[in-house]
């Protein structure tokens, strides 16, 4: 029905960078709001950012000024810039879809995660 692809997962050295997507396909009519979030071992995964289909943003305290997330409608896809990455923002990172479906049903839908690992 609806399927979300992530990608740009990975290891980087601190202060690195890495920029995620998350495309979706399938019997989409439109897409409202976009986030990406993220669990670290032991802890509840997190909203780190979202973004409304007018274009509005918010971050989390921790993400601000070093995230920055966009998203491309004709393309159905979410993107996260993450700059001066940290330790602590290893995590698995999923994206989160609320989106309205040609049936006319609204639907949340998540990635299937990407491992996000800030380490020297």
């Amino acid at each position: 029905q609806v399927q979300l692809v992530e990608s740009g997962g990975g290891l980087v050295q601190p202060g690195g960078s890495l920029r995620l997507s998350c495309a979706a396909s399938g019997s989409i009519f439109r897409i409202n709001d976009m986030g990406w979030y993220r669990q670290a071992p032991g802890k509840q995964r997190e909203l780190v950012a979202g973004i409304t289909s007018e274009g509005s943003t918010n971050y989390a305290d921790s993400v601000k000024g070093r995230f920055t997330i966009s998203r491309d409608n004709a393309k159905n896809t979410v993107f996260l810039q993450m700059n001066s990455l940290k330790p602590e923002d290893t995590a698995v990172y999923y994206c989160n879809l609320k989106l309205l479906l040609m049936t006319l049903k609204i639907g949340d839908y998540w990635g299937q995660g990407t491992q996000v690992t800030v380490s020297s």
